[in-house]
């Protein structure tokens, strides 16, 4: 299989005061594209520290992260950010949406910033909001969505420029059970028919059951890495 990420070495610090909190402490980690992949672990246990440095939303104080070969650790804010605009794709727990924009209006967005023609476009974002379920609720503004249906769109916009990893963190938190089994659904599908590759950040005991792979994080260290 071919590796999408390779991680090495990896370590974050935060200054507290005068005090220093060691996030991530020495990470060695490989993904490989078309990964179904949870990182677990307690509130404080570096797992959102370690999506933001993969999503290139913060910087490593050493180590390296090479995404498609390429090492991104030392690049600037600016590359970094053209890394996401391209590469990248994030689901939240709070869903994200403009709450201003149809549901094809979010979806579309990303597109927008990468310049993409509005028939493509179109044709598209249709397509994908089909594949999540939304057929016919594309003009339907987030307030007039469920909370199921706008994890929806959220998943369409992290889907719609082809990614090379999309990043969910906690992304059934704000769901119910019902809901919850069917985005976690939903996403398996997307995984297994198109070959998107997905790295959660979770505590949710659905969420690793229904990972291919689960990652244990504690103090900033890998402890455990089961294969399923």
């Amino acid at each position: 299989m071919q590796i999408l990420l390779k991680i090495i070495s990896l370590k974050k610090d935060y200054d507290e005061g005068k005090i220093v909190v060691h996030a991530l402490n020495g990470i060695d980690l490989e993904i490989e594209k078309g990964e179904f992949t949870a990182i677990a672990g307690p509130s404080g246990s570096g797992k959102s520290t370690l999506l933001n440095m993969i999503g290139c939303l913060d910087k490593p104080t050493s180590g390296k992260i090479f995404l498609n070969g390429i090492d991104i650790s030392t690049y600037k804010k600016k590359d970094l950010a053209n890394i996401r605009r391209k590469s990248i794709g994030f689901v939240f727990q709070s869903f994200n949406l403009i709450p201003i924009l149809t549901a094809f209006e979010n979806v579309a967005f990303p597109l927008s910033l990468l310049g993409t023609g509005d028939n493509e476009v179109k044709n598209r974002v249709n397509g994908i909001l089909a594949d999540v379920g939304l057929k016919g609720m594309e003009n339907r503004y987030p307030g007039e969505l469920s909370g199921g249906q706008q994890q929806r769109v959220a998943i369409a916009r992290a889907l719609i420029k082809e990614p090379s990893i999309i990043l969910a963190d906690e992304p059934t938190a704000n769901l119910d059970s019902t809901n919850s089994a069917e985005i976690l659904s939903l996403m398996g599908k997307l995984n297994e028919e198109k070959g998107a590759t997905f790295i959660f950040s979770t505590h949710d005991h659905a969420v690793m059951d229904k990972a291919k792979r689960v990652i244990n994080l504690h103090d900033g260290q890998i402890y455990s890495d089961e294969r399923k």
